[in-house]
């Protein structure tokens, strides 16, 4: 019988073809909106579809699982899979798998970096200036950045993204420290970034925190207004990894009395939506969750989610199962 899969959103055509090559029927929801748990149940509904591509915005849980008995696997088209019940899907034998890209590292590290450089350079504020049309002419006193040659990038987080940023940290001529559940080795080796068992030690000494740590019940507001006032005056605080591991009403405030000097954030507490004041700061870039959109990473994180699913129903264990 003919595999019918369900897609939430629209994904890069190569994961789509990967699949329809295959024979499979490919429904792909039309609208490019976020959709509701109750559109996703409502759709999910109208066939016994076997597989489901569902997003990192898509809530999948105990009441997705009842309205689509006969789905076996939630291919997750993220590196992340916290927007999944794993525990449920394990009691029902339901099968997830995520999409961690090798692109993607590389492409969320370049952002990072674009972060950085960013508020080092007060480019977005200088933008806006000639924009606005108040550029004059020069002047030697006008946005005077930062230098970050020299300086201490912390890590909080040194896996597959914490490392790649550690590699490009090196070239810039920046000193590196990290703290993580576990000790990398490879990254001291390449980076001669040293190690430091707590987050605490990192904030205290780093000029520039980036944080690159999974979402779990133990890092929820690993960032908070105690660790943050142990930062520097000086700092900036990175964030692409997941929003509500930053704290962002106590860092609106840090950022608002000058706790830290600046944060560059992709990713947000409790988005869409953006904690009071937040786009009223001019100390911190906002970008929309784009870290990881480059065309190299889009693609083969497609291609990584249609091929667990072609695995799974040629009765292979997917790569990147999870559960």
């Amino acid at each position: 019988m003919t595999k019918t899969i369900f897609v939430t959103r629209q994904i890069p055509e190569v994961g789509i073809s990967i699949l329809r090559n295959k024979g499979y029927i490919v429904d792909v929801r039309e609208k490019t909106s976020i959709p509701s748990q109750k559109e996703i149940m409502k759709a999910l509904k109208k066939k016994p579809y076997d597989a489901v591509i569902s997003l990192l915005t898509d809530k999948i849980d105990v009441a997705i699982f009842d309205a689509a008995p006969t789905v076996k696997i939630y291919s997750n088209y993220a590196s992340g899979f916290d927007n999944i019940d794993t525990a449920e899907a394990e009691k029902r034998g339901v099968i997830i798998t995520n999409a961690p890209a090798v692109s993607t590292s590389e492409a969320v590290a370049e952002h990072t970096f674009a972060l950085m450089l960013s508020l080092a350079a007060r480019i977005v504020e200088a933008d806006e200036f000639v924009r606005r049309g108040k550029y004059d002419g020069w002047d030697p006193m006008n946005f005077i950045g930062t230098d970050i040659l020299g300086k201490t990038l912390g890590l909080i987080g040194a896996g597959r993204i914490g490392g790649q940023v550690a590699h490009y940290a090196k070239a810039f001529g920046l000193k590196i420290i990290y703290s993580d559940v576990k000790r990398n080795e490879m990254i001291e080796n390449e980076s001669g970034a040293t190690y430091f068992s707590t987050p605490e030690e990192v904030l205290k000494q780093a000029d520039i925190v980036s944080l690159h740590v999974p979402l779990m019940d133990s890092t929820k507001h690993l960032i908070n207004a105690e660790r943050l006032a142990m930062m520097k005056k000086t700092a900036f605080l990175i964030n692409t990894s997941r929003g509500p591991i930053v704290d962002e009403c106590a860092l609106v405030e840090a950022l608002k009395n000058k706790i830290i000097a600046g944060a560059g954030l992709d990713v947000f507490e409790y988005e869409p939506k953006l904690s009071k004041g937040l786009v009223k700061l001019d100390n911190v870039i906002l970008t929309p969750h784009i870290a990881s959109a480059s065309d190299t990473a889009r693609n083969e994180m497609a291609t990584l989610v249609a091929q667990n699913i072609v695995d799974f129903f040629e009765g292979k264990v997917p790569a990147n199962k999870v559960n």
